[in-house]
């Protein structure tokens, strides 16, 4: 992490893996980075001190993207295994799990995703 005003690193952690992308959280100092490699999970970062809170695991290969529901702690994640997980973030648990091919009706009703 860098200060963008002196160009002066501030952080750096070897999270062990390829990060694929990084979310932070608009609620709560936390940052959520999506992994490949073995684990294939996300993981949830305490901002500032970068200390790991948990890993989010379902996935079966590398985790290719994931979004933030902008009303809720709701993020989804996209894999190589061809699934799309939708995780509770903040509340630590796997919300629904279903297959990445077909229609996207499965998304309905679910609180600010649309």
């Amino acid at each position: 992490f860098w200060n963008s005003n002196t160009g002066t690193l501030q952080n750096s952690i070897n999270t062990g893996s390829q990060i694929c992308s990084l979310l932070w959280s608009k609620h709560q100092k936390e940052i959520c980075s999506s992994h490949g490699g073995s684990e294939n999970q996300l993981s949830l970062w305490q901002y500032p001190t970068m200390s790991k809170i948990q890993d989010f695991k379902g996935h079966q290969a590398r985790v290719l993207n994931m979004e933030q529901s902008p009303e809720s702690g709701c993020v989804v994640s996209t894999s190589a295994d061809e699934t799309l997980q939708l995780w509770d973030m903040f509340g630590s648990s796997a919300v629904k799990e279903t297959d990445m091919l077909g229609t996207n009706k499965f998304m309905m009703g679910m609180p600010g995703i649309r």
